[in-house]
């Protein structure tokens, strides 16, 4: 079974900054990572969107 791709968006400007590849058989939640925004120019928290 192939993996879809999910986009990254930073909780603080809402730019899409980040995709990854994940498995959605067994989530319920959304996956949420801290990475560094080019734009806010900081590390922040970045949320899997649909």
């Amino acid at each position: 079974m192939a993996q879809k791709k999910s986009a990254l968006a930073c909780s603080v400007c809402g730019s899409r900054n980040y995709s990854k590849a994940v498995n959605d058989s067994n989530r319920t939640e959304r996956l949420e990572v801290n990475k560094f925004c080019k734009y806010c120019k900081k590390h922040t928290k970045h949320h899997e969107t649909k």
